[in-house]
């Protein structure tokens, strides 16, 4: 992917950004749970609800710049309806796509779908964190699921 600032803010990205999409906060959420980038200021609160072992619903709100914005938005069209191992592969494909010096395979891609808009902040390392907060905040709230689904089952004193 090209390096230039045009490819940065691709036209997808403007448009997550300036309408973005389940924005608010999940009603009687079964997790929720904050992030937030010191370095420049990004917040943001992540609330989901499950069925069973999908994510039924997954809303954020927040405030910073408009890459982490848009990755929120457009993280949580690509989570809903997903599984929790596929919401944890996803994660996976996205952190790999931005940090990680390898090409990701056809299917990684096509399960990311048009988060690969946002390959191209790799050219700016200072936007990582910015496209990640929302992805390390979801993980933490699948974290934190999965810990309170085990501490439910009578598994943990």
């Amino acid at each position: 992917m090209a390096s230039s600032l045009d490819d940065l803010y691709k036209d997808i990205i403007l448009d997550h950004y300036r309408h973005p999409r389940n924005r608010g906060q999940v009603e009687n959420p079964d997790v929720a749970t904050r992030g937030y980038n010191p370095l420049c200021g990004d917040e943001m609160q992540l609330s989901l609800r499950l069925e069973g072992d999908r994510v039924a619903e997954v809303m954020v709100m927040g405030r910073g710049c408009s890459i982490s914005q848009a990755s929120a938005s457009m993280m949580t069209e690509r989570v809903k309806g997903k599984t929790l191992a596929e919401a944890r592969q996803l994660i996976a494909s996205f952190k790999g796509m931005l940090l990680e010096d390898r090409e990701l395979s056809d299917e990684e891609y096509d399960a990311l779908g048009d988060l690969e808009a946002l390959e191209g902040v790799k050219s700016y390392p200072v936007r990582i964190k910015c496209a990640l907060l929302c992805w390390n905040t979801l993980l933490e709230a699948l974290d934190l699921s999965a810990h309170k689904s085990h501490k439910d089952d009578g598994n943990e004193s």
